[in-house]
């Protein structure tokens, strides 16, 4: 470990369940690394909508695990705990991480580091852990979505929406995307979804079943609710749906009668209560498949809008708004 650590540092923290007006600067005890453990500088964290819930007070941590929010960050490693070997100090990382993104120095599992990428700063580093871990283990693990296959993306204006596209159409697959405006439908488009729907205009399941033969073969859904039996109307046979959230509720009434007929998987998943091991897997899958893609250039995340860490509650308020495309982050 390094020898001249802080005490202290400064954080956001939840005063109370409520609105934006909730989050207030901190000051806290700086944490130290355990064992496979590195205490990361912070440069940069995300916002992510997980985090909204959080303050909301329905997104407990899991156990053990600090109540400051903050799932992603990049920065400078400044100490390594008992059993880390793949990193050092003054190492340049960005991490998946289960809480602590919105403060000054933060720990993070050294199997949920990665590199900074070749040509990406801070702010485009820190953008990356959630949505791409998120993206990939839902879209190409669990769904094992296949070069040549159509992928609909609901919310593909969002910060996963815009890893999806550019994962998915750069390895291979064919992308259409729903969105909430005229200008994310473009925006879409020109991350590489070949068909963008406008959801207030246009019905997505007849456009799914026009993109697709007899609909697509894959579905990420954040959205939940009523989507979930036009999502089922919207896949081909043998397609596969994976929910990652329920904007619109998680309770639903599904006629299985379409999913026997039509062989569907229903499925899907979070990521913060799993375990390092199984987070370690998806970043070393995503550092072999994913890194190469972001170091050429091919890939780039797209971040809308940044905020100094003391004002995290506007960027909350942008993210409720909805009117951001891409990524919004704190610059620590």
């Amino acid at each position: 470990m390094s020898g001249s650590l802080p005490e202290t540092m400064a954080c956001i923290e939840i005063a109370e369940p409520g609105g934006a007006e909730v989050l207030q600067t901190a000051t806290r005890p700086a944490p130290r690394p355990s064992t496979g453990e590195v205490l990361v500088k912070v440069a940069a964290a995300g916002v992510n909508r997980p985090d909204i819930i959080q303050r909301q007070g329905n997104y407990r941590p899991p156990p053990g695990i600090t109540d400051i929010p903050g799932l992603e960050i990049a920065g400078t490693v400044v100490a390594v705990g008992d059993g880390v070997a793949d990193w050092a100090v003054e190492d340049t990382l960005c991490a998946l991480v289960a809480g602590g993104g919105y403060a000054e120095y933060c720990v993070a599992p050294a199997p949920q580091c990665l590199p900074v990428p070749h040509g990406l700063d801070m702010v485009e580093a820190a953008a990356l852990p959630e949505t791409f871990f998120t993206v990939w283990t839902n879209v190409f693990e669990r769904a094992a979505l296949q070069p040549g296959e159509t992928l609909l993306v609901h919310g593909g204006s969002s910060g996963i929406g815009t890893a999806a596209i550019q994962i998915a159409s750069r390895l291979g697959s064919r992308v259409m995307a729903t969105a909430g405006s005229d200008e994310k439908c473009a925006a879409c488009r020109d991350l590489g979804a070949e068909r963008a729907v406008n959801y207030r205009d246009e019905d997505f399941v007849a456009a799914a079943k026009e993109f697709g033969a007899k609909g697509v073969n894959v579905i990420l859904d954040m959205v939940g609710g009523d989507y979930v039996a036009r999502n089922i109307a919207a896949l081909a046979p043998d397609g596969r749906l994976v929910n990652i959230a329920f904007l619109k509720g998680s309770k639903v009434e599904v006629d299985l009668l379409p999913v026997m007929l039509k062989r569907l998987t229903l499925s899907g998943s979070t990521l913060r209560p799993q375990s390092v091991e199984r987070k370690g897997t998806i970043a070393h899958a995503l550092k072999e498949q994913v890194w190469p893609l972001l170091e050429q250039g091919a890939i780039k995340p797209v971040v809308h809008a940044t905020f100094p860490l003391a004002q995290a509650a506007d960027a909350h308020r942008l993210m409720e708004s909805s009117t951001h495309i891409g990524k919004i982050m704190l610059v620590v």
